[in-house]
């Protein structure tokens, strides 16, 4: 447990930069205390820890140190493997697939050399298809106003037309919805009729979280 821990303090300080005993300790799920008995084992390690005193103190790497361990055990390294193998149809909709593939080769040429293994190995003997969603210019514009937040009509120019702000999308099966951040709805695909995208923009003030953009379908 405590060196799976160290790995990650030494992750956490390369990623983030300073942190306080206390942030760490926060994390972590431990006390202050186990954290600077930690940092006391990097430094005796050989591991360039700079402990800095005072309100603006803090925990950092020193000399710009940076290191390839990935902080994956074999089971995560393997898990990991049939995340990147298992088609994701959202991606090719959106028009990312290519981008997807170059991104998921280098991720994994990044790694160590026995992690790298460990999820090539389950890339190549497991792999999940799912069937395609049908092709709809709406999804990719309304896509790009969910990243963008910009401000979108559906139905537009007719009778049931409707100022929304698209914060979020999710894809069940061939069912797609967009969360419009006005109401806090989901409205499905059959309701959009034409879309219209504004080149104004909305404040992101809906405080959408992870937690909010998965539970369309209950």
């Amino acid at each position: 447990m405590r060196a799976a821990r160290l790995l990650q303090i030494l992750l956490i300080l390369q990623n983030r930069g300073r942190q306080t005993s206390a942030e760490l300790a926060h994390e972590l799920e431990v006390t202050p205390r186990t954290i600077l008995r930690d940092v006391d084992a990097m430094t005796e390690a050989g591991l360039p820890i700079i402990v800095y005193q005072g309100n603006r103190g803090g925990i950092e790497l020193g000399f710009n140190y940076r290191t390839r361990l990935t902080g994956l055990a074999q089971d995560e390294a393997q898990a990991l493997g049939l995340i990147l193998n298992a088609e994701n149809p959202m991606i090719a909709a959106l028009g990312l697939a290519g981008a997807a593939a170059q991104a998921r080769t280098k991720l994994v040429e990044s790694f160590p050399d026995k992690t790298r293994e460990h999820v090539k190995r389950m890339m190549a003997q497991f792999r999940m298809v799912t069937p395609a969603p049908d092709e709809d210019p709406r999804v990719k514009a309304l896509a790009m106003a969910v990243q963008t937040r910009r401000q979108t009509r559906i139905g537009f120019t007719t009778q049931a037309e409707q100022l929304i702000h698209p914060i979020a999308m999710t894809l069940n099966g061939f069912d797609w919805q967009v969360k419009d951040a006005r109401s806090g709805g989901w409205i499905r695909r059959e309701n959009w009729g034409r879309v219209n995208i504004s080149a104004k923009r909305f404040s992101d003030d809906s405080g959408l979280t992870a937690a909010h953009s998965v539970r369309p379908f209950t």
